[in-house]
C-alpha cells in the first residue's frame, strides 16, 4: 500500500487528491492537509467585493467531498518536510499543526510515500507598509472574507458619493513584484460598473494602479491578438477599453507605502509619487507559507529544497540568466524535486526560474517586474500531471515516465470580467498558446501561436464566466463524471 500526502487543496492540490483518488485503487491511501476547512472558486471574489455575489456562492466544506470520495482530511497546517524521514524510520514525512477538527494546535507527523507539495501562496501584505485589510489601509478579495469587507467599504463609499462628495477609487497591486493582475484589473472595472449603476459615476474617479510593464502584460509578457484587420497588441487591446470606460491606468508602478489617504509608489526612474484615494483594493505580493524542511539527523536544509521567496526548487533551470538569455526550456515540465522523485511542488508553490514579463528596477534598485501567473488552469493541468504520475509510479513502477505539464508548452484561457449581470455584463476571454513566450521560436507573433492567441469581448464572454463558476463548483465538488470538465 502506498500512501500519498496532498499539502494544500486549492485548485492545484484538490485536483490532485481528486486524480490520484480516481487512478489509484481503494488499497492507496490519499491524505489531504490543508488548514482551511473550505475549498474557494477565488476568480467569483471579485463579484463578492462589489455584492453582485453572496460569500457562501464561492465556497463549500471540504470534508464532506474527501469522505464521500475516501480522502483523509487534515485541516492543519503543514510546518516541516522530512523527504528522507528520521531516526526512526527512512519514509518520507510531513510535520503538520493542526487548525481545526476540535484539534487546533495539536501536531501529528505523517508519513509519506509520495508528496504533492500544492501549499499555494502567503499573501504577504507585510511586505509593503499600510497595506492590507487587518494591519493595513487597504481592502482585499483574496479571500471571501476579505471580499465582503471590500464590498462594504465600496457601498460605503458609493454612499458617500450619492451625498454629494467627488472620490477617487483605486484598485490595482500594492508592491513592485505582485503577481495576478487580472483580478485587479477584473475588480477595476466592476468597480466602475457599480458606480455607474448607482447614477454617481460622475462622482468618482477611478485608477487602476499595476506594476505591469505596459497595460495587458499580466505578468506573461503581454500578447498580440490576430484580427481581421491585422495583429493588435494587447496593450492596445487594454489600453481603448481603459479609455472607453474612463478609467485611469497608472502602469510601472512599484506601491512603496500606503497611509489613511494616500499611495505612495516610484517609476522606474526613481521618482516618488503619491496618489490620494478614498477607496483602495490593492493585492499583496505572494511568497511561500513558512515550510521548513529537515533531513534524517535533524538538521535543517531548508535552503536546498526552498528558493528565497519560500517555494520550492523543481526540475527547472536556477541558474541566473539575463532577460535575453530565457528560454522556454528553463521552466519545470514533470514539477519533481531534484533528487526526490517521490516529491513533486505544483500551482504557486513551485518556484519559477524567473519571471515572464522583462524586469526593470529604480535606480535604488526598487523592482518593478510582476511574478509569473501560475493559478487558475495551470494549476490544474500541473495537479493532474503531478497526480497521474504518482499513479503511474504506484502502478508500474519507480521508473515509469512522469506526466508533463510545462508552462512553456501549455496554453492558457482566460475570461476576466468587466462587468457583471445578465444582460449588462461583459467580460474579455482571452486564450495564448504557450504561457511562457519563445520568441527564438516565433519571433513574429510574440513569441506564441498567432491562431490560438486570441481575444475577445462582450454580453457572451461574461455568460461563459458565469457557466464556468457554476461547472467549476461542480468539478470541484466531484460530483458524476466531474473529470469530464477540463482543466
Amino acid at each position: 500500500m502506498s500512501t500519498v500526502v496532498v499539502l494544500g487543496a486549492g485548485v492545484a492540490g484538490h485536483t490532485a487528491a481528486l486524480t490520484l483518488r480516481r487512478k489509484l485503487g481503494r488499497g492507496h491511501r490519499v491524505i489531504v492537509v490543508s488548514p482551511n476547512s473550505t475549498w474557494n472558486w477565488i476568480p467569483s471574489n471579485i463579484w463578492v467585493g462589489v455584492g453582485r455575489m453572496q460569500p457562501q456562492a464561492v465556497v463549500f466544506p471540504l470534508e464532506p467531498v474527501y469522505r464521500r470520495k475516501r480522502i483523509d482530511f487534515r485541516q492543519a497546517k503543514a510546518v516541516a518536510i522530512r523527504p528522507d524521514g528520521d531516526e526512526e524510520s527512512p519514509q518520507g514525512a510531513v510535520d503538520i499543526e493542526y487548525t481545526g477538527q476540535g484539534r487546533v494546535g495539536e501536531t501529528e507527523r505523517i508519513r509519506f510515500d509520495y508528496l504533492v507539495n500544492a501549499t499555494g501562496p502567503m499573501l504577504n501584505f507585510g511586505a509593503t507598509p499600510g497595506l492590507g485589510p487587518d494591519a493595513g489601509n487597504t481592502v482585499s478579495v483574496c479571500t471571501p472574507a476579505h471580499a465582503v469587507e471590500a464590498s462594504a467599504q465600496l457601498s460605503e463609499a458609493i454612499g458617500r458619493c450619492r451625498d454629494g462628495e467627488h472620490l477617487r477609487f483605486v484598485v490595482g497591486v500594492g508592491h513592485g513584484q505582485c503577481t495576478c493582475e487580472g483580478a485587479a484589473f477584473e475588480y477595476a472595472f466592476n468597480v466602475e460598473q457599480e458606480l455607474e449603476r448607482a447614477g454617481v459615476r460622475d462622482r468618482a474617479d477611478v485608477v487602476y494602479l499595476s506594476n505591469e510593464p505596459a497595460l495587458g502584460d499580466f505578468g506573461v509578457g503581454g500578447m498580440s491578438f490576430e484580427t481581421p484587420d491585422g495583429p493588435v497588441s494587447g496593450e492596445q487591446f487594454m489600453a481603448s477599453l481603459f479609455h472607453e470606460r474612463g478609467i485611469r491606468a497608472v502602469a510601472r508602478a512599484a506601491v512603496t507605502e500606503v497611509d489613511a489617504s494616500a499611495i505612495h509608489y516610484v517609476h522606474e526612474d526613481g521618482a516618488p509619487q503619491e496618489l490620494s484615494y478614498d477607496f483602495a483594493m490593492l493585492l499583496p505580493p505572494f511568497r511561500g507559507v513558512p515550510l521548513k524542511a529537515y533531513d534524517r539527523a535533524g538538521e535543517d536544509v531548508t535552503d536546498r529544497f526552498f528558493a528565497p521567496s519560500g517555494f520550492m526548487r523543481v526540475d527547472a533551470d536556477y541558474s541566473p540568466k539575463a532577460p535575453e538569455e530565457w528560454s522556454g526550456d528553463d521552466w519545470p515540465s514533470t514539477y519533481q524535486v531534484p533528487g526526490y522523485p517521490n516529491m513533486f511542488a505544483v500551482g504557486i508553490a513551485f518556484a519559477p526560474p524567473h519571471a515572464i514579463s522583462t524586469p526593470m528596477s529604480t535606480p535604488d534598485g526598487v523592482a518593478i517586474a510582476p511574478a509569473p501567473p501560475r493559478t487558475g488552469m495551470p494549476s490544474g493541468a500541473m495537479g493532474k500531471a503531478a497526480a497521474l504520475s504518482i499513479a503511474g509510479m504506484v502502478r508500474h513502477g519507480a521508473g515509469t515516465a512522469p506526466h508533463r505539464a510545462s508552462m512553456a508548452e501549455l496554453p492558457a484561457a482566460c475570461i476576466a470580467s468587466t462587468g457583471t449581470g445578465f444582460a449588462r455584463g461583459t467580460a474579455v476571454a482571452m486564450t495564448m498558446t504557450p504561457i511562457v513566450p519563445d520568441f527564438a521560436k516565433r519571433p513574429d507573433s510574440h513569441g506564441r501561436d498567432a491562431t490560438r492567441t486570441v481575444g475577445e469581448i462582450g454580453l457572451a464572454a461574461h455568460w461563459l464566466k458565469r457557466m464556468l463558476h457554476t461547472a467549476f463548483l461542480y468539478k470541484a465538488k466531484a460530483y458524476p463524471f466531474w473529470y469530464l470538465i477540463p482543466e
